[in-house]
């Protein structure tokens, strides 16, 4: 019974040496009709590491025949299923440079903006892979207006402006927590100079309006009425665009302040007329 048992195991054993076995010799086969349908099969069955290496193995025998872009695409396909993307990325860059024409072109230039996209870093990090992908976002929208990806390349853009409206926010309000009133008031100018349209606009002309007040509280006395006239121009414009705003409160509370301040009584400004 003992001996029966262990040449069942070695019998296991064995199969299973022989099933890697033979992946690895079709693996280093000249076989292309056999690679490309073995490779085919492990996609279909989501075996995408076993048919990313399969497609690799038979791209330089394909070469230049009429499985070439199919080889090719399915490669980067594969790596991508596989989540490994940034050899898929380079896939997809290559075959959309050598395959213009391919009727797989359209398809491997969303997913190279899809793994660009992927390797780009929260709002906090570095940025230029993040500015790197909307330019070649923006060039797929423009070339291919009509294509079924637009909306989830739109989508991509609004997160990653997102991110980049988030980080200037963050840029100025770090001069704000530094009590660095004058350069974090600068900042968040330069901010809307540069996007109007900032995502965070709103939180970028409340901390231009603090900065404003903070600046003219801590000033010198002979300074202070020209720099709480500009905390009230702030103040104006901020209500003027967001006169619902949960900042709404706080900041006509120090208007009220400023307005005693500088004579001119306390009323705050009735945005509904």
């Amino acid at each position: 019974m003992k001996y029966l048992r262990l040449s069942a195991l070695l019998a296991l054993c064995l199969a299973a040496l022989s099933c890697k076995s033979q992946y690895e010799v079709l693996l280093a086969s000249g076989d292309v009709d056999a690679k490309y349908e073995a490779a085919m099969n492990y996609f279909n069955q989501k075996k995408y590491q076993k048919a990313a290496q399969l497609f690799e193995s038979m791209a330089v025998l394909t070469n230049g025949t009429e499985r070439d872009d199919t080889v090719q695409y399915y490669w980067g396909l594969s790596n991508y299923r596989f989540k490994d993307y940034y050899t898929a990325e380079s896939n997809f860059a290559r075959f959309v440079e050598n395959f213009p024409r391919s009727p797989f072109a359209a398809e491997a230039q969303f997913y190279r903006l899809d793994c660009l996209y992927r390797a780009t870093y929260r709002w906090e990090l570095d940025q230029l892979p993040t500015r790197a992908c909307m330019a070649a976002i923006t060039e797929f929208i423009r070339e291919r207006p009509d294509d079924a990806h637009i909306p989830a390349c739109k989508d991509m853009i609004i997160d990653l402006q997102d991110r980049l409206d988030r980080k200037d926010l963050e840029a100025g309000k770090l001069y704000y927590k530094m009590e660095d009133y004058p350069a974090a008031r600068v900042k968040l100018q330069n901010v809307l100079k540069e996007n109007s349209d900032n995502f965070y606009r709103e939180d970028v002309l409340y901390y231009t309006a603090m900065s404003s007040y903070h600046y003219a509280r801590l000033s010198v006395v002979q300074k202070q009425k020209e720099r709480y006239l500009t905390f009230v121009d702030d103040y104006l414009n901020f209500v003027g665009e967001y006169p619902e705003s949960k900042h709404r409160p706080e900041l006509d509370r120090l208007y009220r302040q400023v307005q005693k301040i500088l004579g001119r009584g306390g009323d705050t400004v009735d945005t509904e007329n």
